[in-house]
C-alpha cells in the first residue's frame, strides 16, 4: 500500500513537472513589440478620411472636419510647438434608434446623390497584439468598434468600448488571436488592415444635443473626436538563407518585366 502512495506521488511529481516545462518552452518566443503610429490626423490632404451615416441622419450630416486639438496627456498644454490636428465628427440624427455613423479612411469627391466615395483601407504594420486611439466624448451613451480584415478577406469586428466619458480617453482593444496574421507558406507575414470605425447610438440615448427650439444645428450636433491611432505590435521576423528572395522588390526586380530572362 505505502509503495503504491509513494509511486502516485512521485507520478504526480514528474507531471507537474512536465506541465512546468512545457509552459516555460511555450513562452520562449522571440518577440519585438513596438508602438507604431499609424494614424496621426495632423495632416488632413495626406490622411484624407469621410463619414457615412445610417437611414435617420438629418440631412447635411454627419459632417467631418480636423480640429486643431489634441489630448493633453500626450503632447502637453502647447503641443511641444507641433501643428497638431484631431479628427472632428459631428453627428445627428430625425429620431432615435441603432444609428451609426462609419468612420473610413479614404477620399469623397462630391455631395449629396453625386457624392463617390474611394475607401483607403490602412495597412496595419507587424502581427499586431493591440489597437489605440484617443477619443474625445461629451458623455454619451454610445459605442464604438472597430473593423479590421485579415488576409484571406474576412471581416471582424472588435468592440472597443462606451464613449460615456467626459473629454479625451485612451482607448485599447486586443487582437484575438483567432484572427489570422501569418500563414505556412512564405512569406509567412500577412498583414492586417484597418477598414473602418464605426460608432453607434443607442434607442435609450439622445441624438441630438439639448437646446432651444430654434438654435442652430451646429448647436443641435453631437460631437466626437479621434487622435493617435496606434498599434502595439510585433515586428520580429526570423531569418533564413534566402530570406532576401521574399522581399516584395527583389520580386518585382526579377519577375516585374515581361522578359524575366534577360
Amino acid at each position: 500500500m505505502k509503495q503504491r502512495v509513494v509511486k502516485a506521488i512521485c507520478l504526480s511529481f514528474v507531471i507537474v513537472f512536465m506541465l512546468s516545462a512545457t509552459g516555460a518552452f511555450a513562452d520562449d518566443e522571440t518577440v519585438n513589440l513596438e508602438s507604431i503610429v499609424v494614424q496621426s490626423f495632423d495632416e488632413p490632404e495626406a490622411q484624407p478620411w469621410f463619414l457615412i451615416g445610417s437611414k435617420f441622419a438629418t440631412k447635411g450630416f454627419p459632417k467631418l472636419a480636423y480640429a486643431k486639438s489634441w489630448p493633453v496627456a500626450l503632447f502637453g498644454t502647447s503641443g511641444g510647438g507641433k501643428d497638431l490636428r484631431s479628427l472632428g465628427i459631428s453627428m445627428l440624427f430625425d429620431r432615435k434608434e441603432y444609428n451609426w455613423v462609419d468612420v473610413i479612411p479614404g477620399k469623397k469627391t462630391g455631395s449629396g446623390e453625386e457624392a463617390s466615395y474611394e475607401p483607403i483601407e490602412l495597412p496595419l504594420p507587424g502581427r499586431v497584439r493591440m489597437l489605440d486611439m484617443w477619443i474625445w466624448s461629451g458623455n454619451y451613451d454610445y459605442y464604438i468598434e472597430a473593423y479590421i480584415r485579415d488576409y484571406k478577406g474576412i471581416v471582424h469586428t472588435l468592440p472597443m468600448g462606451d464613449l460615456g466619458h467626459a473629454g479625451w480617453k485612451n482607448f485599447r482593444v486586443n487582437i484575438p488571436d483567432n484572427v489570422p496574421q501569418s500563414k505556412k507558406y512564405l512569406p509567412k507575414r500577412e498583414n492586417l488592415t484597418l477598414v473602418k470605425f464605426r460608432i453607434w447610438t443607442r434607442p435609450t440615448e439622445i441624438v441630438a444635443a439639448p437646446a432651444k427650439a430654434d438654435a442652430s444645428m451646429q448647436e443641435k450636433s453631437i460631437y466626437f473626436y479621434f487622435d493617435q491611432l496606434k498599434v502595439l505590435t510585433d515586428t520580429f521576423e526570423t531569418l533564413f538563407d534566402g530570406d532576401s528572395l521574399m522581399d516584395p522588390k527583389v520580386i518585382e526586380d526579377i519577375w516585374g518585366s515581361s522578359d524575366s530572362s534577360k
